[in-house]
């Protein structure tokens, strides 16, 4: 019997990705328009957008590996198809964030652009580095979990230490050097969300609650320390790198997920109602959504692109317009792609 999916953080993703639209979309606001209390509203909630993506990847990695290790007498074989079956997926994430990086730049005449770590390259990296401590310690989900958590703190703790690190090594590690996303600070968003993901795959609901309420307690016991812990550094750029302002950002995630896990626990037929299938379409196919929306955006396909026809010329209910056709188009080519890849994953798990 497959484990059922934790439909909260389904949820999370998807949120994620329908506001990861809305931040691109920005671009077609007017340039005056991008300013004033609205504009800054919007600006917090963006900032919420890649660490909830990020925290959700390594939850559900987390998840999967655990409850493939204690799946009975099958264990060993379940961790295997896990691991191969994750990896792939991995691969599919990478394949992706080159594509992407294909689509904006000569990585053919300039290689150098293909280390430019963006979100997907960060979340790919991420993944592939976790997983196998994550294999490893999968059948020990206690020992994984403060793992976990201890590897967070490192790529926390260390990313203002290494703002000046230089190419090509400082592509993957410091923002300075063009990445939008290096692995320090943002993988630790992948190992917090993997402690969590640990405890829900032992504790259940419950189990994923509890760390959710311990990392929040952390994050605002560092975030009301910000002076102190922020004087423990040289000069660094406190809203990229700074631990607190990360403790900041993590327990605004944590308490998001915890309010989404509490919802999906009410019962009524809402949950099976079409605004909340709308919403997992794009959590359960978050990649698919993420590349889609990007390239209708942004790519100039026969001329034409969203940001073509309507960058810089939108008023706010323009705006508003144009981001929903612009969703409902993401949701359509999302949803295709999602029906072709559940079909062409079924027939790869059936042959192996």
């Amino acid at each position: 019997m497959t484990p059922a999916r934790v439909r909260g953080f389904d949820w999370l993703r998807g949120i994620a990705v329908l506001v990861m639209i809305q931040t691109h979309s920005l671009v077609l606001l007017r340039p005056e328009l991008r300013a004033g209390d609205l504009f800054l509203t919007l600006q917090w909630i963006d900032g919420l957008v890649a660490p909830s993506f990020i925290f959700a990847a390594g939850f559900a990695m987390a998840l999967t590996q655990v409850r493939a290790a204690l799946s009975g007498d099958a264990a060993k074989e379940a961790r295997r198809r896990r691991f191969r079956r994750t990896l792939r997926r991995i691969g599919e994430v990478l394949f992706v964030a080159t594509l992407t990086n294909w689509a904006w730049f000569p990585i053919f005449r300039e290689p150098h652009w293909l280390i430019r770590i963006d979100i997907l390259h960060c979340i790919g990296l991420s993944l592939l580095i976790a997983l196998p401590i994550l294999s490893l310690l999968a059948p020990h989900p206690r020992l994984l979990r403060w793992t976990a958590l201890g590897l967070a703190a490192l790529a926390f703790g260390l990313a203002p230490l290494f703002e000046q690190v230089p190419p090509p090594w400082g592509n993957f590690v410091s923002f300075r050097t063009g990445s939008l996303f290096p692995l320090l600070p943002w993988s630790g968003y992948v190992y917090l969300g993997a402690a969590v993901g640990a405890a829900c795959a032992t504790g259940g609901a419950r189990g994923a609650a509890r760390w959710l309420l311990a990392l929040t307690a952390a994050g605002i016991a560092l975030w009301l320390l910000t002076p102190q812990v922020s004087a423990l550094y040289p000069p660094h750029e406190f809203w990229v790198t700074d631990p607190t302002n990360h403790a900041r950002r993590w327990t605004q995630v944590c308490l998001i997920a915890l309010a989404l896990l509490a919802v999906e626990r009410v019962p009524g037929a809402w949950n099976a109602s079409l605004p909340v299938r709308f919403v997992e379409v794009f959590g359960t196919s978050s990649l698919a959504g993420y590349f889609i929306h990007e390239m209708l955006l942004y790519f100039h396909l026969a001329g034409f692109s969203f940001e073509v026809v309507w960058g810089n010329r939108c008023s706010w209910p323009r705006y508003a317009a144009v981001l929903a056709l612009l969703i409902a188009c993401t949701f359509v080519l999302t949803w295709l792609t999602d029906q072709l890849y559940r079909r062409a994953d079924a027939r790869l798990i059936a042959k192996t």
